[in-house]
């Protein structure tokens, strides 16, 4: 018997006798309204983080290059090289511009999550590095001996900015000035009044630039195919008795893209091909004149046609990558089927350009 529950002690307040507890004075009781409240906002902003990574995640369609050429033009004659230039303007601007913007420097949510696309960027960003290079050392100079041109010069060493640097020097800002710069071409190429703007479109001039595509091209597969692990030969030295290298390496090297990495390596060479097919359809109109007279048009369609089958959709959130014939799919090989195809074509091409 608890008679003394409660003891008043001078007026003062009841003291808690031993058998009284906290939670017993809790129980029936709501909790605060601001912790509701709380998981209510966090659960929104989730969902609103997921969806925008997912919006930010879709590639950008494929353009029409002539139909930008016109907008770039605004009523300007079509020239020779207006279509190249305009083309790798406008693939600039999509790289910049496209949902979500430029992602691979990104550092807050849900930006900072999204591996995909920056891979993806960077495919691009590399063809874009090459074609305004080889703009700038060859396209648009008759000789080796001759002045590059003033805006070439200014804008292809913005394009080679550290893509992930999230501090000055700004990737979106110095890539944006070397648009500008590559428009301010654009208009003086057009400007008949301007005759030390221009773009000399040769066979040599396409093999330089298709002789860079060789190697990326080459290199992706090789690392596309290395999604399954595999023991090659040593092939470096072969061809040359002669040739030598640093150090010596193993007559067989197992060669395996790391786990983490497959899907980089994928959205990369989607990246890659993306751009690449859009510069390959400008070329076919800068070039049309060289190309005919090479016989070498369907050459290079089929080079496009390839590099379009490898933009089909992808119809799983989650490149999946299993044993060469097992029985999962194995994307990054499907991939390197179509990126081999068209860098054998690029080969081919570049051999027939280079006949007389």
């Amino acid at each position: 018997m608890k008679f003394w529950h409660r003891l008043p002690l001078g007026g003062r307040k009841p003291f808690l006798a031993p058998s009284d507890k906290i939670s017993d004075q809790l129980v029936g009781r709501a909790s605060p309204g601001y912790v509701g409240y709380g998981f209510a906002a966090l659960f929104v902003i989730g969902l609103v983080l997921v969806g925008l990574g997912w919006y930010w995640s879709d590639e950008p369609e494929l353009f029409d290059v002539r139909v930008e050429t016109e907008r770039a033009l605004a009523g300007k004659p079509l020239v020779v090289g207006a279509t190249t230039t305009a083309t790798l303007i406008h693939t600039i601007d999509v790289l910049l511009k496209k949902p979500g913007g430029y992602l691979s420097n990104d550092m807050m949510p849900p930006g900072v999550w999204l591996d995909n696309i920056p891979s993806w960027e960077f495919g691009v960003l590399v063809q874009i590095r090459d074609l305004s290079k080889a703009n700038r050392e060859a396209f648009s100079r008759s000789q080796s001996q001759s002045t590059e041109d003033p805006d070439l010069a200014i804008a292809e060493p913005r394009l080679h900015i550290d893509h992930r640097s999230w501090a000055v020097p700004w990737p979106e800002s110095e890539y944006a000035d070397g648009q500008k710069y590559l428009a301010r071409y654009l208009d003086r190429l057009a400007d008949s009044n301007a005759p030390e703007a221009q773009f000399f479109a040769r066979a040599d001039n396409i093999r330089y630039w298709l002789s860079t595509v060789e190697t990326r091209l080459g290199s992706l597969s090789q690392r596309l195919s290395a999604s399954v692990g595999q023991r090659r030969i040593n092939t470096d030295l072969s061809g040359d008795a002669a040739g030598r290298q640093s150090t010596r390496t193993a007559g067989e090297i197992d060669v395996k893209t790391g786990w983490m990495q497959i899907d980089n390596v994928f959205y990369e060479a989607r990246g890659t091909s993306w751009a690449l097919l859009h510069f390959l359809k400008a070329v076919e109109v800068d070039f049309a004149d060289v190309l005919q007279r090479k016989n070498a048009i369907a050459s290079l369609q089929q080079i496009i046609r390839e590099l379009e089958m490898s933009q089909q959709p992808v119809k799983t959130p989650v490149i999946v990558n299993g044993e060469g014939f097992g029985l999962l799919a194995n994307h990054s090989l499907v991939m390197a089927s179509y990126i081999s195809r068209a860098n054998a074509a690029i080969i081919d091409l570049r051999e027939l350009l280079s006949q007389g």
